[in-house]
């Protein structure tokens, strides 16, 4: 019994109420020109349900059509901040303008089902508020008021007892024509295959973007953390305050760095416009090389070609693939000798990063870590390739990536 009317608790039941009677305005008001409502009828309350149909057709041809239906359903039709249901469900309702025959030809369909079944619940809706009027004015004992369908008034208390009745009818039987509405409008007012579509995309490039604010804060702040953990293990074994005092000078240097990249990947997160021409390229990759100098390590660098007009996304995507071939030679095989060969041809730039092959080098780099892994995915990305492995006594790592 409590399940029966809990649905008058639901503001939700009302709005689709109000939407289902909204609905019959259009079939009532060619009803007014022609047949009338002075007393109609069955055979012209058929002919007011089939009147309106060829203008409700025609107007489900304009596009824009679509979009205030599909707005006045997610209001009305779904329960929001104004109902006592809480729900976590996308209502699943477009609300952009026809863009295909598909799109207006389901709109057509859900004008004709909205027409009809309104006004099915506006009769409804009279002959029930009819009754309950007359039952009420049985228990008065005003024989005026009272319905045919009602036997006499006598004031009995029967009447009282009575009159809650149709309005109960009403209320479940709108709350369960609300509930259909709700389907019929996911299925006949959903995305288009168009609009799910661009919806995908927008959802895969947010992961890209993601996946791209991941890989930005794991290279910049491990190169960082990297480099001042070298520095504070070298100065510890050092007992020199001159070697001492350059280290927590390079580790000041690194830090600052590192929050100047955080801060702006923090402002790429609030801003989603902005530019990436703001991040670092491969023209700057002298700091790189210098703060690995200054955590012993002996870095011997070849340029050829120049690097200012790389493309913006290929130097921006080297620059952290060379950062994170540094952080990777600090961190598995300390400060040793390291060649970095940067070569900018006409259509590929190659990158190479050796270093010494010691036993931690060699594990590290045979169980895949993520930084090799990440280099990999940056030049797929491009098109390009990136392989890490044994070359003799040594580490290589060579990147191709492709210029045009």
């Amino acid at each position: 019994m409590l399940s029966l009317l809990l649905p008058l608790t639901h503001a939700v039941t009302y709005t689709r109420w109000l939407h289902l009677l909204m609905g019959a305005i259009v079939p009532l008001a060619c009803a007014m020109v022609f047949p009338g409502l002075g007393s109609p009828s069955p055979g012209d309350w058929a002919l007011i349900a089939v009147l309106p149909l060829p203008l409700v057709l025609a107007v489900a041809m304009i596009p824009s059509v679509r979009r205030a239906e599909g707005l006045q359903a997610r209001l009305m039709l779904f329960p929001g901040p104004h109902a006592r249901v809480k729900s976590d469900e996308q209502p699943g309702v477009s609300a952009a303008p026809s863009a295909s025959w598909s799109d207006r030809a389901r709109t057509g369909a859900w004008l004709l089902l909205r027409v009809e079944t309104g006004l099915a619940v506006a009769l409804g809706t009279e002959r029930l508020m009819a009754l309950a009027l007359s039952l009420a004015g049985a228990a008065a004992g005003e024989p005026g008021v009272a319905d045919p369908l009602v036997p006499h008034a006598g004031g009995s208390w029967v009447y009282v007892l009575l009159i809650p009745m149709p309005l109960l009818v009403l209320v479940a039987a709108s709350a369960g024509a609300g509930a259909l509405m709700a389907r019929a409008a996911r299925r006949l007012l959903g995305p288009s295959v168009k609009e799910r579509l661009s919806e995908l995309e927008e959802r895969t490039e947010q992961l890209l973007e993601r996946n791209r604010i991941a890989r930005e804060l794991h290279d910049s702040l491990g190169h960082a953390l990297t480099l001042a953990v070298v520095q504070a293990g070298a100065a510890r074994t050092a007992a020199d305050p001159r070697f001492t005092d350059r280290a927590l000078e390079a580790i000041e240097e690194t830090g600052r760095a590192a929050l100047d990249d955080l801060e702006g990947v923090l402002l790429a997160l609030r801003e989603r416009q902005r530019p990436a021409g703001t991040r670092p390229g491969l023209g700057e990759a002298g700091s790189l090389l210098d703060s690995a100098r200054s955590s012993g390590a002996h870095i011997d660098a070849e340029v050829s070609g120049s690097l200012e007009h790389l493309p913006g996304p290929v130097s921006r995507e080297a620059y952290r693939m060379l950062q994170e071939a540094l952080t990777n030679v600090l961190r598995h095989a300390g400060p040793v000798q390291v060649r970095v060969r940067i070569v900018v041809e006409r259509a590929r730039l190659r990158l190479e990063v050796r270093n010494p092959l010691t036993a931690a080098a060699s594990a590290a780099g045979s169980g895949g870590g993520s930084g090799l892994r990440g280099i990999r995915e940056r030049a797929t990305l491009l098109g390009g390739e990136a392989r890490a492995g044994r070359d003799g006594n040594q580490w290589l790592l060579r990147v191709d990536l492709p210029l045009r």
